[in-house]
């Protein structure tokens, strides 16, 4: 089996490729390889899309490398590969993006991706630490995962998903945040699993071995 973490220079993938590459040795999960390839993302098994920055730079980014959205786009949608993103790689998954300006994201859960906005203006942006999270759907991707469990997050922004039901965690910031997405073959992230200690790894696992 082939997971394909996704290089496209927005961020460093060097803790991201050695989280996967650890929980892929303890679990027997294949091979994990970094990779901006299309044709490799096409013929892996599970994709996963990391993204450090603003969403509009990332989404740049992105397409920047001619044929790799389209090669993951194709690979998710129908071929029905699992698919973790990862920060901006998650919210990438919605609909559209309002940081500084309205750029698309792949739509495959709706909803927008809009600045944080706590009540207590003790609280400032970004949103920068350990929380803990708040369960609220059972998903294989979250087997051994509860709420008060604590991951590490780091972004101004936050995914507002259109159905409830996409929204499989969430953690309290003044407001609630998304945290975890779902939907079909599709999981996102928005705090770092890979920094975010033995949650991180557990969802790493699962994931690696999840069977959509």
């Amino acid at each position: 089996m082939l997971t394909a973490l996704v290089d496209y220079d927005a961020g460093n993938l060097h803790s991201a490729a050695k989280a996967f590459q650890r929980m892929a040795g303890e679990t027997g999960h294949g091979t994990i390889v970094v990779t901006s390839e299309p044709d490799v993302v096409a013929r892996a098994d599970r994709i996963v899309l990391p993204g450090d920055g603003a969403y509009p730079s990332c989404r740049a980014a992105l397409h920047r490398f001619t044929g790799l959205a389209e090669a993951i786009e194709q690979a998710v949608t129908v071929r029905g590969r699992p698919f973790m993103g990862i920060c901006i790689g998650m919210q990438m998954l919605a609909t559209r993006g309002l940081e500084f300006e309205e750029t698309p994201g792949f739509g495959w859960i709706p909803g927008e991706v809009v600045r944080i906005e706590p009540e207590d203006p003790a609280l400032k942006v970004p949103h920068m630490g350990w929380n803990d999270l708040v369960v609220e759907h059972p998903h294989p991707v979250l087997e051994g995962i509860q709420t008060g469990d604590h991951a590490y997050f780091v972004h101004s922004y936050h995914f507002q998903v259109a159905e409830p039901a996409h929204r499989l965690a969430h953690v309290d910031y003044g407001t609630e945040i998304t945290a975890i997405v779902g939907r079909d073959n599709i999981v996102g992230m928005q705090f770092h699993p890979e920094k975010s200690q033995a949650t991180g790894l557990r969802l790493i696992a699962n994931f690696l071995g999840w069977k959509p």
